[in-house]
């Protein structure tokens, strides 16, 4: 990671997340990253048994949304996984609270799910190359603290619909995921591809698991559980 690539972790941007609904949720001037979100959670967590904190899920709100009782509550306590995910949130920003969200919790593997903001431009002009970089930065620390590494594709998404600007975001997924794919196969880490069971013939979302264009529902996390089962059996 070069030094422009570290400095631009922190920009000076208004402290705001995108919610799914295109609103925004304030976030602390002083907390960027908002390491704070899952502080409490995170002390009563880091007690756990081992069993029960077998794989931290880090990520945007694809992630946080998986374990909501009206999509798919049950999935992370059932299996030992912890989730942290942060709607709106960059790599940047996910880089930054890596440590106390993920490394502090010393679960066995890390299951990282991101770029969407990325890709949909929340941090500013999307720059892959920072992309790749964040990426490949939390699966370095991971990996350096002993635990397994498993990064998901980007889902589909045809439309970021709080930044019209953006446009038609496929391409710029798709080349992200054969970036993610090419970047696990090189370093040994293991690419989960969520694509098969949700991609329509479009390249997009099929709308009958998505709340949206963007953010799988009951039926679409009901679709990935499995997927990300078969990929993290034995952890």
């Amino acid at each position: 990671m070069n030094r422009r690539h570290l400095l631009a972790t922190a920009p000076l941007l208004p402290m705001l997340a995108v919610t799914r609904a295109g609103a925004a949720e304030p976030v602390q001037a002083l907390d960027w990253a908002n390491r704070a979100r899952y502080a409490a959670a995170n002390a009563t967590d880091k007690a756990l048994p081992a069993d029960r904190r077998r794989v931290v899920f880090m990520g945007d709100s694809i992630t946080e949304n998986w374990a909501r009782p009206e999509h798919d509550g049950a999935f992370f306590p059932t299996h030992g996984f912890i989730g942290r995910g942060i709607s709106g949130q960059t790599t940047s920003q996910m880089l930054l609270r890596f440590t106390p969200d993920v490394l502090d919790l010393a679960p066995r593997a890390v299951h990282i799910l991101a770029g969407t903001n990325d890709v949909a431009e929340n941090g500013g002009t999307y720059d892959p190359a920072l992309t790749h970089d964040n990426l490949a930065a939390m699966a370095l620390l991971a990996r350096a603290a002993g635990m397994k590494v498993f990064i998901g594709s980007v889902p589909p998404a045809r439309d970021v619909y709080w930044r019209k600007s953006v446009g038609d975001p496929t391409e710029r997924i798709l080349a992200l995921n054969a970036w993610i794919a090419g970047f696990c196969r090189d370093q040994g880490h293991t690419y989960i591809d969520y694509w098969p069971v949700l991609a329509d013939a479009n390249k997009g979302l099929q709308a009958e698991l998505g709340l949206d264009p963007v953010h799988p529902n009951r039926a679409g996390y009901l679709a990935m559980g499995p997927v990300a089962l078969k990929a993290l059996a034995g952890i």
